[in-house]
């Protein structure tokens, strides 16, 4: 059974439209979205999963989605708020794997998953995020095709990853490959799958998707460039540990393989360097909004393109 939004949301959903976009309540609706379709019998995994969707976040991935059905011409938000949340629940999934992965204490200013219930719990708190993806996404045919795929890149490019740090095959291209997989694919899906649902051209639909994917590569840059000079508390997460475990990665299995990656792409290279390429990545991705209307929703993907340069968090 599809989970449907609570009717209480739909009025706020329904007088939304391009002249006048309340992205407060864009979120709110995402999330109770998410805690709505995480309900389960098994009161674990509704807390846990509960846990790490509650503690907020900014949704850059929904609200891009959003904006870009409403700012090509959509008109019924609810019949594009499941598909938003998916988006975020998969990302959640993520980093709640990523989390056991790199023994992360805090993420989004509270106890992680992992440190709140344990590796296991938190392992299986993920696969359930991951899977109730399905039942929000059932009735979404070709959007489902485009998800599916941006799902399996992030997969491919964790191991990807992995695998490079065990073949000491590490290389600036290869860092850009882990990124754009890992990272920039389900940006390109959030955007892409916008423009689908408002019956747009495939000119269109690829030009978001560019637009999306572009932002994912220079939020995925800046976010490794904090994680090398923020704190925790700047950051909402664990600083510095990628950096203790990238130390001695042979001699730890379980060490964060990004780390090592990360390390050799930017050897050589300032911080600056860094930044200047996660600003070419915006100014191309704003560029690709030249498909879409003049109006808020395209003021406000142009505004989220510039915050991920800018952000310092």
């Amino acid at each position: 059974m599809i989970v449907q939004q609570p009717p209480s949301m739909a009025p706020i959903l329904a007088t939304q439209g391009d002249e006048h976009i309340d992205t407060e309540a864009l979120v709110k609706a995402v999330d109770e979205t998410m805690l709505q379709a995480t309900h389960s019998e098994v009161e674990l995994l509704q807390n846990a999963s509960h846990h790490i969707i509650s503690a907020g976040g900014k949704r850059i991935r929904p609200q891009m989605l959003l904006l870009t059905y409403l700012g090509l011409g959509g008109d019924d938000l609810n019949h594009a708020l499941p598909v938003a949340a998916s988006i975020e629940m998969v990302h959640t999934a993520s980093v709640v794997h990523d989390d056991i992965n790199d023994h992360g204490v805090t993420r989004r200013g509270r106890a992680s998953v992992n440190a709140k219930y344990g590796r296991t719990f938190a392992l299986l708190t993920g696969d359930f995020l991951f899977t109730k993806v399905y039942e929000l996404m059932a009735s979404y045919s070709e959007a489902n095709t485009i998800f599916a795929q941006a799902t399996k890149s992030l997969v491919e490019g964790e191991t990807l990853q992995a695998a490079a740090v065990k073949e000491n095959n590490l290389s600036r291209e290869v860092y850009m490959r882990v990124i754009a997989l890992k990272t920039a694919e389900l940006f390109r899906a959030a955007t892409q799958i916008g423009a689908l649902l408002t019956g747009s051209d495939e000119r269109t639909q690829e030009a978001m998707g560019e637009y999306g994917y572009k932002v994912g590569m220079a939020f995925q840059i800046i976010d490794d460039v904090l994680d090398l000079t923020a704190s925790s508390e700047q950051l909402g997460k664990t600083a510095g540990i990628d950096t203790d475990q990238g130390k001695g990665f042979a001699s730890m299995e379980d060490a964060d393989p990004m780390e090592a990656i990360r390390e050799k792409a930017f050897s050589g290279d300032t911080i600056e360097k860094a930044i200047a390429l996660a600003q070419h990545f915006v100014e191309e991705a704003i560029r690709d909004l030249d498909v879409m209307p003049d109006g808020e929703a395209k003021d406000k993907l142009i505004d989220i393109a510039n915050l991920v340069i800018d952000r310092s968090y």
